[in-house]
């Protein structure tokens, strides 16, 4: 009889797995298929001002970045859009998320099974796109949660990443007194997930601290502080069989024979080889004991001054929740101040432990703009996304134009010598091009019917006459003019739409080059082309203002409704 094979693998399943959600602009969201147009779509990114010093608008994409809008649109575009993909794609040094915890008090109107569910999906689209963004051999993700979802996390992000880029746990002592009125325990800690993008990523050192310090209680002759540690290593963690090659005889100052082993017959092993002890043996310092003589290594002080960061995180170390929101309330942003801000010491460690000067420092849920705030105080490059525009205006961008300016004494202003300087850009995520009814996907008539329409159709000497979501046509040519970037899903959807025989020529605010073989295979003779800059930059002048006067971030001009195309499924085979 033949062994039965393995089947399978091991991986968390939940409710709608197989979909993906796609996050509307009122902060809805719809279960799609992944195969749907709107999925692929990668949304430009609008100036919205700029704080500080910045670069031309020409480099924006080396500016730090505050991005209003969701987070699953913005990292797509900074994977995506051309600009963005050279300074981002496989260059974030640090991703730190903090998103929403509590999936009964984040996603309404749900059941039970289907809210912990769309937490998941949420959480893996953005974990997926992120994981694009990371430095391939030295980025690391840091995703802190609570013990409401952290099994779970755990398990997902195993699948995303890889089991093998599982780092740490880490838990941090988020409260700095215990909570009387807890019906059963009362909890003080949360999660702190590490993963790494590739195998070469690890942790920078912590330095030690005055306590630890006080371990060097040794003077050599040479004035140096030191302190003694033993040779020999046992226990249950300790034995001969596992590390046979520790396992060897050394000669005593009295010239008696010493192996790793204990008085009462228990097997040990060195720490270092014999090949490390030949070389380093004046660092060896001989003790007689009792049990006879012992060997002790002279760790110095100079030589110790930092040490591996360990998994437990007290608050005495880096802040508590209550801490947290006196820096932000100290900060006088508002009257109420920010429900869960986190203390600026626990960014400090986590972005000097996972990061260099210099480094990009990515946050997809932003809340009140401490990790960009600490990142700009640690001298590096940090992006910042943050769906809530209300959060964005009265909690991160006053916040950070206070660090900026020098007018944010508090935090780790102090210790780290903080003074002023620097800027960001502000951008918005634009609105989508596409939406659907019953079904049918449509390319947004604000997308391909308007000024910037008939400028370009001029340009290129088409006539203009709008027949959505064309602007014009030529002979069997026709023009396409698109506010967005033009990829393989849009032309896809343009090309649905051509008579037999036809052509078409699609010119875009932004092109993604597979966009153009794409077209030419669906229509030989058919080309993609950028929008020239002359006539973009005094469109966008006109939309800058525009924008400026709507309270809603990103909202598109208005217009008399989508322009219809025929998606490529059925009415029957539309998501519910």
């Amino acid at each position: 009889m033949q062994p039965t094979q393995p089947q399978g693998r091991l991986e968390l399943t939940w409710t709608n797995k197989h979909l993906r959600l796609l996050a509307h602009d009122d902060g809805s969201y719809e279960w799609i298929d992944p195969a749907d147009h709107r999925i692929a779509e990668v949304r430009l990114l609008h100036d919205a001002g700029t704080i500080g010093e910045t670069t031309p608008s020409s480099t924006r994409a080396e500016d730090n970045l505050l991005i209003r809008g969701d987070a699953l649109n913005a990292l797509a575009s900074l994977a995506e859009l051309p600009e963005f993909a050279k300074e981002y794609l496989g260059k974030v040094r640090l991703a730190y998320l903090d998103p929403p915890f509590n999936t009964q008090q984040s996603w309404l109107h749900y059941d039970d099974a289907l809210e912990h569910s769309v937490w998941l999906t949420m959480m893996r689209d953005r974990l997926q796109q992120i994981k694009r963004l990371l430095d391939p051999e030295q980025g690391s993700i840091w995703v802190h949660c609570d013990d409401s979802e952290q099994a779970y996390l755990k398990a997902m992000m195993d699948e995303v990443f890889g089991r093998h880029s599982f780092v740490a746990n880490v838990i941090w002592e988020k409260a700095d007194s215990p909570r009387m009125d807890a019906r059963l325990f009362s909890a003080r800690h949360d999660h702190l997930l590490v993963f790494r993008r590739g195998d070469r990523w690890t942790p920078n050192p912590m330095p030690m601290d005055s306590k630890e310090m006080t371990h060097f209680d040794r003077v050599g002759v040479d004035g140096e502080r030191y302190r003694r540690v033993l040779l020999r290593k046992w226990g249950a963690n300790s034995r001969r069989q596992d590390r046979p090659n520790l396992f060897y005889p050394l000669r005593a100052p009295d010239g008696t024979e010493v192996w790793p082993i204990r008085s009462d017959g228990t097997e040990g092993y060195w720490r270092w080889s014999s090949e490390r002890y030949k070389t380093n043996e004046n660092a060896i310092e001989w003790v007689q004991q009792s049990a006879g003589w012992q060997p002790y290594v002279r760790q110095m002080a100079r030589e110790a001054l930092h040490r591996p960061p360990e998994t437990l995180w007290r608050y005495d170390e880096v802040g508590s929740n209550r801490q947290g929101k006196a820096e932000v309330k100290a900060l006088a942003l508002t009257p109420e101040p920010f429900a869960t801000p986190k203390p600026e010491r626990l960014l400090e460690r986590i972005v000097r432990v996972a990061s260099s000067p210099n480094d990009i420092v990515l946050d997809c849920f932003l809340g009140s703009g401490t990790t960009a705030a600490v990142a700009h105080k640690l001298g590096r490059r940090w992006v910042g996304i943050e769906r809530s525009a209300e959060t964005v205006d009265v909690f991160a961008k006053p916040r950070l134009e206070k660090v900026v300016a020098g007018h944010d004494p508090g935090g780790i202003t102090e210790t780290v010598g903080w003074e002023r300087g620097g800027g960001f850009r502000i951008l918005d995520v634009a609105p989508s091009m596409f939406s659907a009814v019953e079904g049918t996907v449509y390319l947004a008539d604000w997308a391909t019917n308007s000024a910037l329409a008939e400028a370009t159709a001029a340009q290129l000497g088409f006539p203009h006459k709008p027949n959505p979501p064309y602007a014009g046509q030529r002979g069997r040519s026709r023009l396409a003019v698109i506010d967005g970037l033009v990829n393989e899903a849009a032309v896809r959807l343009l090309a649905e739409g051509l008579a037999e025989g036809e052509r078409l020529v699609v010119c875009g605010t932004a092109v993604d080059p597979a966009a153009q073989p794409a077209l030419r295979e669906l229509r030989p003779g058919s080309s993609v082309r950028k929008i020239p800059a002359s006539i973009l930059r005094a469109y966008r002048d006109v939309a800058q203002r525009d924008r400026t006067t709507s309270r809603r971030v990103g909202e598109p001009p208005t217009s008399d409704g989508p322009t219809a195309i025929p998606s490529e499924r059925t009415e029957s085979e539309a998501p519910a």
